[in-house]
């Protein structure tokens, strides 16, 4: 009797191992084998809301400045328009002129939508007047009415950029090639003056738009498009 015992749990351990451990084999490999249906679906829908939804960050900061055209602007003549906001100067050697041609592909592609609009502040007003920003407006290619260059005082910038958006903006005029330093990040804020941005693949919140890489130019213009349509 003991010997057909462990005959027929021998056959039962045989089965198992033919029908079950290829499928746990491929689950490890996959890295699933602690998931069951019911977290591989939460993780499904968690990964598919990272995708689709823009995060809100807060109010942008309010601001006053005198654009291209040597009138005030403020944070109110963008209410109801989505708005891409950066920290540049006209005379950069380095990273702006990209800034400013991935700035003119977001101002062509939604020429059309008067809901649309752009930001450049510079962060050397004492060198760009807005006679220096009108002349460097036509210089780059700047068609729309609301594509604002301004400038103002240049402890009120530096504040703004650094506390306000917490964009990193600097003057260093004996070690960096133009005197200034700043980050090339894109803000990217919504009809209602919040700061918006998507989410990375861990979801967490990327903040701010690289606006020197192809990558970062698509992903914003993605979801300028969604803020857009809401």
């Amino acid at each position: 009797m003991k010997n057909k015992s462990y005959i027929g749990l021998s056959f039962i351990i045989l089965v198992f191992g033919i029908l079950f451990v290829p499928k746990i084999v491929d689950r490890i490999k996959n890295g699933d084998v602690v998931r069951n249906d019911r977290m591989s679906l939460s993780y499904e829908i968690k990964k598919d809301a990272a995708k689709s939804s823009l995060v809100i960050m807060g109010k942008a900061p309010d601001f006053k400045l005198t654009d291209q055209n040597n009138k005030w602007i403020t944070n109110a003549d963008y209410k109801g328009k989505v708005y891409v906001l950066e920290f540049f100067f006209s005379t950069c050697p380095s990273i702006c002129p990209v800034m400013n041609k991935n700035m003119v592909r977001l101002q062509d592609t939604f020429s059309t939508n008067p809901n649309f609009g752009i930001a450049s502040i510079s962060i050397n007003p004492e060198n760009d007047t807005p006679k220096v920003l009108n002349e460097h407006a036509k210089k780059i290619g700047v068609t729309s009415q609301n594509w604002h260059l301004l400038t103002g005082d240049k402890n009120y910038i530096f504040n703004l950029s650094n506390k306000g958006f917490n964009i990193f903006a600097g003057e260093s005029k004996e070690k960096v090639n133009g005197g200034f330093e700043h980050s090339g990040l894109f803000a990217l804020i919504d009809k209602n003056g919040a700061i918006r941005c998507r989410r990375d693949q861990h979801g967490n919140p990327i903040l701010y738009y690289d606006g020197l890489e192809e990558a970062g130019i698509k992903a914003i213009t993605e979801d300028i498009k969604l803020l857009l349509n809401e």
